[in-house]
């Protein structure tokens, strides 16, 4: 099949970006989006240009690198799947596939298709994580949680953190992959002993960079991990409990 494809190219930060367009041709239908772009700068590199520049790296799903647009979608066509996983069999053979970065305020262009999404690093440096005394392994059944809670847990730590919540949020929103950090560490009970100086923490942070969540949705439907919606009221709630419980 035949693809027309139009790539955003920019030099820098501060640079003037723009589309390039180049047919590409002999692609598979099995073929993904990061495989077209491969296709792309293969050619682009032949005919003596610049390839262009985009973030990759597992290719499975797992790592959450591979953060584009495509046809003006966050990650692709296909929902809740990253573009590493999303094929060429989605577009017809001549069509037109548009390949730009991320576009929100958080995350400012480095160059060509990538984006620096430190933000969402500092968010997570800020209280994601758990302070314990190593000391002498307790037993496995010491605290107990309920299967539920195991898996509730785990559903919300599929998050990859690929940062496609913030690019399709209107206002540049981090709830969902804020509240999935808040919602799993909450449900277990070692981190959750910190449970409220990590909500502040992390809150204070996020209020910084990210804009205020209106419910629009499109964060969960773009979520390559299939977190769920309701993952943003964890925000409000730890924020509530963080004011009225404190610790």
């Amino acid at each position: 099949m035949k693809l027309t494809v139009r790539v955003w190219r920019q030099d820098g930060p501060l640079g003037e970006g723009r589309f390039d367009t180049r047919e590409v041709d002999g692609v598979e239908p099995s073929m993904s989006v990061l495989e077209l772009l491969d296709r792309y700068n293969h050619e682009v590199v032949t005919s003596g240009g610049e390839p262009v520049v985009f973030e990759s790296d597992c290719r499975e799903g797992i790592c959450g690198a591979c953060g584009i647009v495509v046809n003006g979608r966050p990650h692709g066509p296909v929902k809740r799947t990253p573009a590493c996983h999303q094929r060429l069999n989605s577009f017809d053979d001549g069509a037109t596939v548009t390949i730009e970065p991320f576009r929100a305020g958080p995350y400012p262009i480095i160059r060509d298709l990538m984006v620096e999404r430190g933000a969402l690093t500092e968010v997570l440096q800020a209280g994601g994580h758990v302070h314990v005394a190593a000391g002498t392994a307790p037993d496995a059944d010491a605290d107990r949680i309920t299967f539920d809670t195991a898996e509730q847990a785990l559903d919300f730590a599929a998050c990859i953190g690929c940062g496609a919540c913030v690019a399709a949020c209107p206002n540049g929103s981090a709830n969902l992959y804020l509240g999935a950090k808040l919602a799993h560490l909450s449900a277990l009970p070692i981190p959750a002993s910190e449970r409220g100086s990590r909500a502040r923490a992390m809150l204070n942070e996020a209020d910084l960079m990210f804009g205020p969540c209106s419910l629009h949705g499109e964060c969960a439907e773009v979520c390559p991990a299939d977190i769920p919606l309701v993952a943003v009221s964890y925000v409000n709630r730890e924020r509530l409990r963080a004011g009225i419980a404190g610790s």
